[in-house]
């Protein structure tokens, strides 16, 4: 009984440790290469189906959530088969640009593959081992002969190689908590524009920003990833740039505390 209670602390303490920090960002060298000479693009729409048949915006609030409930079997195969044909491919062979959409859309199918296969669950923190804050170190398919997880794909190939704040704008952990699951697949030819959307989809969302109390209230990811926005002043500058008027208005003239938040619970219709 007391190595039950003494592993339940130290399982305690990781999930509070994962829950309030974040990976550094370590680059992994040998995803570091492009063939900027190939006009190839990479087929991403079988996730546009899933996307359209299942993820719905609501409009009270804006969060977009996905009908695990009611995927198919057929819809449940096509996502397997475009895991796998992405995984197939060796991202180092298309362009940058074409590579941050190929990221992006796999990392954003594999999370969504991941809560499918032990749907019903409540939040996707549930998915790892028992010692394990969620899913995110679990090696979750393989590409050019490498075993990668999702932490790997984030934090050891798209932060180090696209440094841009806007990313985690892109990258969904089927939260509510999380910006929205874009609706459209990236590609190379909408990638600005999707950064730009999405960094103002949330930052004018209570999710992002929100006023509570005399205190201004941010999502934890400006706590977790500060020093991707710059630090404090950065954090500050670039909500200033995205937020609406009235909102920028308030975060001008506001000289209050700050507290963070961030809602773990799965983004399910």
């Amino acid at each position: 009984m007391r190595r039950l209670r003494t592993l339940f602390v130290i399982a305690s303490l990781l999930f509070a440790g994962f829950a309030s920090a974040a990976p550094s960002a370590d680059p992994w060298d040998i995803w570091n290469a492009s063939d900027e000479s190939r006009a190839a693009h990479i087929d991403h729409s079988a996730w546009q189906e899933l996307l359209t048949r299942y993820l719905k915006t609501s409009p009270k609030d804006g969060i977009a959530r996905f009908d695990y409930a009611h995927v198919d079997s057929v819809h449940r195969r096509l996502l397997d088969v475009y895991i796998e044909q992405l995984s197939d491919l060796d991202p180092r062979q298309f362009t940058r640009a074409e590579q941050f959409a190929y990221w992006v859309n796999l990392y954003n199918a594999l999370v969504t593959q991941l809560v499918l296969k032990k749907y019903p669950v409540d939040s996707i923190t549930s998915l790892g081992a028992w010692y394990q804050f969620g899913p995110w170190d679990k090696k979750v398919t393989k590409v050019a002969g490498e075993k990668l997880s999702l932490n790997d794909i984030q934090h050891r190939i798209l932060r180090p190689f696209w440094p841009d704040p806007r990313l985690f704008y892109l990258l969904n952990c089927a939260s509510l908590g999380c910006p929205n699951l874009p609706s459209f697949t990236l590609s190379a030819k909408n990638t600005e524009q999707q950064l730009n959307d999405g960094a103002r989809a949330y930052i004018n969302s209570s999710r992002g920003v929100a006023f509570e109390d005399n205190k201004l209230v941010l999502s934890r990811l400006y706590d977790w990833y500060a020093k991707d926005f710059g630090g404090e002043e950065g954090v500050q500058q670039h909500l200033l740039k995205y937020a609406e008027p009235a909102l920028a208005q308030q975060l001008k003239s506001f000289k209050g505390d700050t507290r963070y938040r961030f809602d773990w619970d799965l983004n399910k219709q």
